[in-house]
């Protein structure tokens, strides 16, 4: 695990790591704030981010400010790359599918499944490592953006008790509807649209095992609403279900992290509050 950058920020340190994932078969890069809380000793809950398409650990770390906030609650937010990179990993034309559109899944076909791994990156590889250290505890909680939001859901509801919250901005919550999810999960996973539904969170809160609340930022001047987010399908499948979901419409605001920066405060408190419990 190789440090490549470390600043102070809010009292506590932004670093960024290059490590080898055994997962993905390829190097990798994952931001790491510490507020000021883990210079004092003990263990402190963790958060992770997974960003959308086209970004990596940068995204998050430099645009979202939420270094502010994880230091007022004395979280650890790790937020890292969101698919696997090298000069051997597959890749396609566009921005939605290949590097920077991991979408979060064990892809299983070729010339994908040899990398594309991001689902146990995420839920095991990854987490085993920030565990490790003497500052982090295993309570954990995740959000993400866009695609990120769709990973940190599907994640959540797929593994109950391993969070003890979720989040979203904007997130792609049935991606077998819409075509960013239809383009990737047809490469990554197949023409089984019945697969598919594992990675759907749609799909998934119909039989959540586990009612963990959710909690989604949705702008209504977002350009990707109607054709790509399309939240009333998740809203109606958690009324049909009974799942808790708090879906928060903000007027004005688009697709981007001056969306994310105006609300980041109000999902670390939310995610305090969980995690402090």
């Amino acid at each position: 695990m190789e440090r490549i950058e470390h600043r102070a920020s809010f009292g506590g340190w932004q670093d960024v790591y290059r490590h080898r994932s055994d997962v993905l078969g390829c190097d990798m890069t994952v931001g790491v704030y510490l507020p000021p809380q883990a210079a004092q000793g003990g263990r402190l809950p963790v958060l992770y981010w997974l960003s959308g398409l086209t970004c990596n650990e940068q995204n998050f770390i430099t645009k979202a400010g939420a270094q502010r906030y994880a230091a007022e609650h004395g979280i650890i937010l790790v937020a890292p790359d969101t698919s696997p990179r090298g000069d051997d990993v597959a890749d396609a034309e566009g921005y939605d599918l290949g590097k920077g559109a991991g979408f979060y899944v064990n892809a299983t076909r070729e010339p994908w499944a040899k990398h594309y791994r991001m689902y146990d990156y995420i839920v095991h590889e990854l987490p085993e490592w920030v565990e490790s250290d003497p500052a982090a505890s295993d309570a954990r909680a995740i959000s993400g953006h866009s695609m990120g939001g769709h990973g940190a859901l599907v994640i959540a509801l797929r593994n109950p008790g391993r969070y003890r919250s979720v989040s979203a901005f904007s997130p792609i919550v049935a991606p077998s509807q819409v075509p960013w999810g239809e383009k990737a999960f047809g490469a990554y996973l197949g023409d089984d649209r019945e697969a598919w539904k594992q990675h759907d969170t749609v799909e998934l809160v119909r039989s959540a095992q586990e009612k963990l609340p959710l909690l989604i930022d949705q702008g209504d001047a977002d350009e990707f609403l109607h054709g790509q987010l399309k939240p009333q399908l998740l809203q109606a499948a958690c009324e049909a279900a009974g799942h808790p979901l708090e879906l928060r419409m903000q007027p004005g605001y688009d697709h981007s992290y001056y969306f994310i920066a105006s609300f980041i405060g109000d999902h670390i408190a939310h995610h305090a509050r969980a995690l402090r419990g």
